[in-house]
């Protein structure tokens, strides 16, 4: 039994030390389907039920020891990672039947509900609670340690001692992995150094709805998110230095939403394509479009995506996402119908040399159409396709990239958000005064 648990203890510690902190049972986190913000951070494709951490107080289950309320910090710890890493082989089957999810979508889910646990009740511009701030870097720096195990092989050559030269496969981190992960790591910090400066603020926040207290005002909560805590600021406003201080962590939480999404974006387009997405394309890109879309699309004049959108009258997130999926598989209806006429060309010969064909045009304005859209509605949650693609993605370490980069993308929106509602707040304030 030491055995197993020393063994344990060194695949799930390898990259983390070890910090000794109980966590009070009453921080210990809860989730909540109304308690964060950023819609584009939910995951679910486990086919059980969803994931919540195991506090330290709650010993595992184990059928080679008793169940024991005495285990000291490190104990506890070591029957937590247990857990994750049990979870973690049988692909969240609890009955190890073997019906669980792929590996990949596994460590996806760990790290998307990490994030909600560690953030999900976190609604104010201020410091992470210090005891689920070393747990979100100790879980994070445990499950970013399978990027360290993730080589490619590469062609080298290697001098012998008697000068003559052979040629032969040395292995490196990935790509990917390589460029992308260390950015990812930096962008964490740098959220979690944002939160860290509200240590001491000039606002404060009043849970009860529509009541002035401190001889402070407030913002109008808003209803359709009546959990977020409303922030308040002395009647005689912020000082310039407070403001300066928010308008500065505002541009840098906007510029690291900006570099999650880039990259997010990026390895979602580098998943392939499931073959139950293709099957489920329509045979016509203008019956899923609409006639309206479509009359505008084929238009000879210039084409103004801005124009269509605005014209569209979009009044809610949930049409601009049903009219994005259908955009999307319009988009790759037309792009199979290009790549079929002309089939030893990739679609990227196709889109540069065969820009007259009209599948080849009504592709590339349906691709700008979906950017303009998700560009007018920044909170759009996921796609029907980029659902897929994390729900059949088979590849661990782009598994990890995009949830690691989803998160942060949310977080950093999330603290945008914060920081103009305090700002619109003291804006408001100046208004009343004049």
């Amino acid at each position: 039994m030491e055995k197993l648990d020393e063994m344990i203890s060194d695949v799930c510690f390898e990259k983390s030390t070890m910090d000794h902190d109980i966590i009070d049972q009453s921080s210990a986190p809860t989730c909540s389907g109304n308690s964060f913000v950023y819609s584009r951070t939910d995951s679910a494709f486990s086919e059980s039920e969803a994931y919540s951490p195991v506090s330290p107080f709650r010993p595992t289950l184990s059928r080679f020891a008793p169940i024991r309320h005495n285990q000291t910090p490190s104990n506890l710890e070591l029957e937590m990672m247990k857990e994750r890493f049990s979870k973690l082989l049988l692909g969240e089957d609890m009955s190890g039947g073997g019906k669980g999810v792929s590996t990949a979508v596994t460590v996806s889910n760990a790290i998307t509900n990490l994030y909600v646990s560690m953030f999900g009740q976190h609604q104010r511009l201020e410091p992470l609670f210090p005891p689920k701030k070393m747990m979100w870097k100790r879980e994070m720096t445990c499950l970013l340690s399978v990027c360290d195990y993730i080589f490619e092989f590469v062609p080298s050559s290697q001098s012998l001692q008697n000068g003559e030269s052979i040629e032969m496969m040395s292995i490196r981190p990935r790509s990917d992995i390589e460029i992308n992960l260390p950015a990812l790591i930096k962008l964490d910090a740098l959220l979690i150094e944002i939160l860290d400066s509200f240590q001491e603020t000039e606002f404060w926040y009043d849970d009860e709805q529509g009541s002035i207290s401190r001889n402070g005002s407030f913002a109008q909560r808003k209803e359709e998110k009546w959990w977020v805590p409303v922030p308040c600021v002395p009647a005689g406003g912020l000082s310039e230095t407070a403001k300066k201080h928010l308008r500065q962590k505002r541009d840098s939480a906007n510029q690291i939403h900006k570099a999650a999404m880039a990259i997010n974006s990026s390895i979602l387009s580098d998943l392939k394509i499931p073959h139950s997405y293709i099957a489920s394309l329509p045979k016509s890109g203008r019956t899923s479009v609409g006639d309206t879309i479509y009359r505008h699309m084929i238009s000879t004049s210039k084409f103004s995506p801005e124009y269509l959108v605005d014209n569209l009258n979009i009044s809610s997130e949930h049409e601009a996402l049903e009219l994005a999926d259908r955009i999307e598989a319009s988009m790759f209806t037309w792009r199979q119908k290009a790549c079929s006429t002309y089939p030893k060309l990739s679609w990227e010969v196709i889109r540069e040399h065969m820009e007259s064909d009209k599948n080849v045009l009504l592709a590339q304005r349906a691709e700008v159409l979906l950017l303009t859209l998700k560009q007018r509605f920044p909170e759009l949650a996921q796609t029907a396709l980029d659902t897929t693609k994390i729900q059949y993605n088979k590849d661990v370490g782009q598994a990890i990239l995009e949830s690691y980069s989803r998160v942060l993308e949310g977080l950093a929106f999330n603290i945008v958000g914060w920081i103009e509602d305090v700002l619109s707040v003291e804006m408001r304030n100046q208004q009343e005064e004049c």
